[in-house]
C-alpha cells in the first residue's frame, strides 16, 4: 500500500479578509483506486486573494459529476439591442448584472436558485445573455413570460423609468428555452 501526502487549501475565515491556508491530507492508494476524498482544482471564489491562486476544495462526497445530457440550470439575461448601441457597456452590464442579482434574491429560497448557487455549482454556473430590439421587445417578452409562468426580473431603472433588461430566476434549460429561441446572442 502506497501513501502520499496532497496539499490542500481549507477555509478558514481571518479577522480582516478570507484565508486559504495550506494543509495536508494523506490519501491511501491501492492498486490504482484513490480511498481519499474528492479534491478539485479549480478557484474557489471565496478568497479576497488573487483569483489566479489555486485553490481546492476537500470534500466527502465522492458522487460523480453531473451527466453531459441532464437538463442544465440557467439563468437568462436579455438586454436591448438600442442601448448597447447608445449608452455606455459598462451602463449595459450594470443594468444586466442589477436584473440577474435581484431575480436570484428575489428567489433565493426556489429549489432551483438553491442548486444553481449551491457551492459545488457556484463557480460553474450557466448563463445565456440575448437581446431584443428595444423597450416594446423587453415588455413584450416580460409579458409572454409572466403568461408562461416563467418568474423573471424585468429591471427599470430609476429614476428614468425605463425598462432596460430582464432576467429569469434559474431554471432547467429544458423548461425555458423555447421562450427565448427567436432571440439572437448578445454580442
Amino acid at each position: 500500500m502506497a501513501c502520499t501526502i496532497i496539499p490542500f487549501r481549507l477555509f478558514t475565515p481571518s479577522a480582516s479578509y478570507l484565508a486559504f491556508p495550506t494543509n495536508r491530507i494523506r490519501v491511501t492508494l491501492t492498486h490504482t483506486h484513490l480511498h481519499a476524498p474528492s479534491i478539485f482544482n479549480r478557484p474557489s471564489g471565496l478568497s479576497s486573494n488573487s483569483m489566479s491562486q489555486p485553490n481546492a476544495i476537500a470534500t466527502t462526497n465522492d458522487a460523480p459529476s453531473q451527466p453531459q445530457n441532464a437538463d442544465v440550470l440557467v439563468q437568462y439575461v436579455v438586454l436591448r439591442r438600442d442601448l448597447i448601441d447608445t449608452w455606455p457597456l459598462g451602463s449595459v452590464v450594470t443594468q444586466g448584472c442589477h436584473a440577474s442579482v435581484s431575480a436570484i434574491w428575489s428567489n433565493k429560497d426556489d429549489p432551483f436558485t438553491v442548486d444553481y448557487c449551491s457551492p459545488d455549482k457556484i463557480d460553474s454556473m450557466h448563463k445565456v445573455t440575448l437581446e431584443v430590439k428595444g423597450e416594446t421587445q423587453i415588455k413584450n417578452l416580460s409579458e409572454k413570460l409572466t403568461l408562461g409562468g416563467i418568474i423573471h426580473k424585468l429591471w427599470i431603472e430609476q429614476p428614468e423609468n425605463i425598462p432596460t433588461c430582464l432576467a429569469t430566476k434559474p431554471y432547467p434549460k429544458s423548461i425555458v428555452s423555447s421562450y427565448f429561441k427567436k432571440l439572437k446572442l448578445c454580442k
